[in-house]
Formats: C-alpha cells, structure tokens, sequence
C-alpha cells in the first residue's frame, strides 16, 4: 500500500477509489433521507435498521470514517504537489486557459465540505453515538414512537441550519461536476462509455445535492 502511495499514478487511483466509495455512500444517504418526505414511518424503519445492524455499525462505519478521512488528506496531499510542480509550467504558461474553474478550486470546494461535514456530524451523529453507546439506549424509541424523523425535522428548524446545508451541498454538486469525471480518468475509464459517463457523472453531480437541499427546506417549511 505505501509502495503504491509513493507513486503520483498511485496516489491519483487511490484517490479515485475512495472518490467512488463515498459517491455510492452519498447516494444510499439520499435515498434514506429522502424517504422522510414521502412516509415518516419508512424514514423510521430505514433508519432504524441502519442505526443497529451490526455490520452497518461495526463494519461498513468504520470504513465509511476511514474513506472520509483518507480522500480528504490525500487530497490535500495530491493539491499540494500539484501546486509544486505547476509553479514552473505555471511561469510559462496560462493555467486558467488550461483548467476549469472547478478542477483549479477543488481544494476550497472540498475544505468548505470538510467543515461542513464536522458540523454534520456534530448535529447528527454524534448525538446519535452518545444516545446509543452512552446513553445505552438502542431502541431508537421516544414516547412510544421511533424518533429519527422527529429528530430530522427539528435539526431543520432554524433558517441558519437550513442555509448552512444549501451551500454545503452547493459546494458538493460543484466539487463532484469535476470530480466525479477526475475519478474515471484515473482510473483509465476512456473508452466508448466516456461521454454516456460524463453526462451521468453532470446528473449525479447536480441532482443528488439538489435533492439534499430540497429536503433540508421541505422540513424547514413543512414543519
């Protein structure tokens, strides 16, 4: 693993792979979360599941926090060498006429979500840990009732929260318009399926943090 890391072709795929990992996460997270508009009792029974299976909380948690960590510092890491070796070409050359905006600004992009992921973790899951490890309650129940959705919509009452989500995800759906391309390239996933990619990849990248934000402002104003 070291051996691979060491090398800029490594760090890229490896790069790329946790990029994957947390694209299919960020998609399992909406298709949970959304159903919280359409049935408070299938949010309930979802959550529930996800919040105590075993393998969900001993397994694919930690790993979940491991990929998070590991995509953010190696892409920090990947930024930083970078801007070395384009400090020369840079001298020489326009980079702005050779990069978009987004691929030039991923850095920034991707610090904003780092911050705003802590404050989401903050706000939901670690109250969620202090209730079912410390706490020791693991029946998800309040008054009878599951309380995941009642949970959600209070997070969403004030408008600072609310506004705070809606540029968070803004930045995700900018960062994933040039990352989700970035990672198929690095991985060398140019071939006849490279546009049909590219035009899921603008999909992905624009609809799933759009549908985030409509569900922090259904909660906001439904409530």
């Amino acid at each position: 693993m070291s051996g691979i890391l060491n090398s800029s072709i490594g760090r890229k795929f490896a790069m790329a792979l946790s990029a994957f990992f947390l694209m299919i996460f960020i998609l399992q997270h909406f298709a949970i979360n959304i159903l919280s508009v359409f049935s408070s009792e299938t949010f309930n029974e979802a959550s529930h599941f996800m919040g105590t299976f075993w393998a969900v909380q001993f397994i694919l948690q930690p790993v979940l926090i491991f990929g998070v960590i590991f995509h953010f510092v190696m892409g920090f890491v990947l930024e930083i060498r970078n801007n070395n070796a384009r400090k020369v070409s840079y001298a020489k050359n326009n980079g702005r006429a050779n990069s978009s905006w987004m691929s030039r600004n991923m850095i920034w992009s991707g610090g904003f979500i780092l911050v705003f992921l802590i404050i989401h973790f903050i706000d939901f899951w670690i109250p969620e840990i202090n209730t079912k490890y410390i706490v020791g309650d693991m029946s998800g129940m309040h008054n009878g009732e599951y309380r995941y959705f009642h949970e959600l919509q209070e997070k969403f009452i004030p408008i600072w929260r609310v506004a705070l989500y809606c540029v968070g995800f803004i930045f995700l759906a900018l960062h994933l318009l040039h990352g989700f391309g970035s990672a198929f390239q690095s991985v060398g996933a140019n071939n006849k399926y490279t546009r049909a990619l590219q035009g899921f990849g603008k999909v992905y990248a624009i609809g799933i943090p759009a549908g985030f934000i409509f569900i922090a402002l259904y909660h906001h104003f439904v409530h």
